[in-house]
């Protein structure tokens, strides 16, 4: 876990290894093993930071995302704080990956696709238009 965080902290994680399991792991890594962090303040810039160094734009229309990380960041903390005390990052995230937000579409039960992939929403939060988040 914590050589992937490294990796995209010093964006030399190679892109195609960029994957919603790849997000969902550095997420949760920042959040159970970088106490120094804040993970709602600090994982959008280093997404933005990631994304440019593999030759992403952050633009309107692709890179960073930040209604999808803050909503996935609500969720893998709310999902963490349900594992049990002691056990290791790497088997909170395998139950991670096996849990509804392993699945890359989770959001899509929350936001209309059309709301979701808005630039508005890739900007800054909007709130679900379709059901609550349940966290």
């Amino acid at each position: 876990m914590a050589v992937l965080g490294r990796q995209v902290l010093d964006g030399v994680l190679p892109k195609a290894q960029w994957t919603h399991r790849a997000h969902l792991a550095f997420a949760a890594w920042v959040i159970a093993a970088r106490p120094d962090t804040v993970a709602a303040r600090d994982m959008p810039g280093m997404i933005r930071a990631y994304n440019e160094a593999t030759g992403t734009a952050n633009t309107d229309t692709g890179g960073y995302h930040e209604t999808i990380t803050q909503a996935s960041l609500r969720a893998i903390t709310a999902f963490l704080s349900t594992q049990p005390d002691g056990m290791p990052l790497h088997a909170r995230c395998n139950a991670l990956f096996a849990s509804p937000f392993g699945d890359q579409h989770w959001l899509l039960a929350h936001w209309s696709r059309g709301v979701l992939f808005s630039a508005a929403a890739r900007r800054g939060w909007v709130e679900p238009d379709v059901r609550p988040l349940p966290f």
